[in-house]
């Protein structure tokens, strides 16, 4: 959306898809998903960005054959917490990070693990951008959750 803040706090969803739409994370297998050993890479990755972003929770997420979605909760108090710490150490992520900035680090570690998986250097692995939506209402995170479980149990 034009001139928002994407580093102000409030739960983002986002999907995100591969390279051409090649369905490279996993398949469907008696109605659920079966992850790839890329899939299993991405799932790590995903679980890894509040260690590397203080003031970012996750919600609901699931992995599909050729895309992800996920919610990304940015918080204030995380990042006031810091900021407040950051006076005795100072610590490379000071700054309250944008869902731009989020979405790119799980970009780029996932497809340099899944690089190294495949033998290849410098492929892209993720289409360039991806798709956000900024969740304004407790009924709107509600059915976003709703759809990332419907989606985990899909008929093929």
């Amino acid at each position: 959306m034009k001139d928002y803040d994407y580093s102000q706090a409030g739960a983002y969803f986002v999907t995100i898809c591969t390279q051409g739409r090649e369905c490279l994370l996993g398949e469907v297998i008696d109605a659920s998903i079966s992850l790839s050993q890329y899939g299993i890479v991405v799932e790590q990755i995903w679980h890894q960005i509040p260690q590397h972003f203080s003031s970012v929770a996750l919600d609901a997420a699931v992995i599909m054959p050729n895309h992800f979605h996920g919610i990304i909760v940015i918080s204030e108090e995380s990042f006031l917490v810091q900021q407040e710490s950051q006076d005795l150490a100072p610590n490379k992520n000071s700054k309250k990070p944008t869902l731009g900035q989020i979405v790119a680090y799980f970009k780029y570690q996932s497809t340099k693990l899944i690089n190294v998986a495949r033998d290849l250097s410098g492929v892209k692995f993720w289409q360039r951008n991806y798709y956000e939506h900024i969740i304004r209402s407790e009924a709107s995170l509600a059915q976003l959750r709703i759809y990332i479980e419907q989606n985990s149990r899909i008929t093929s």
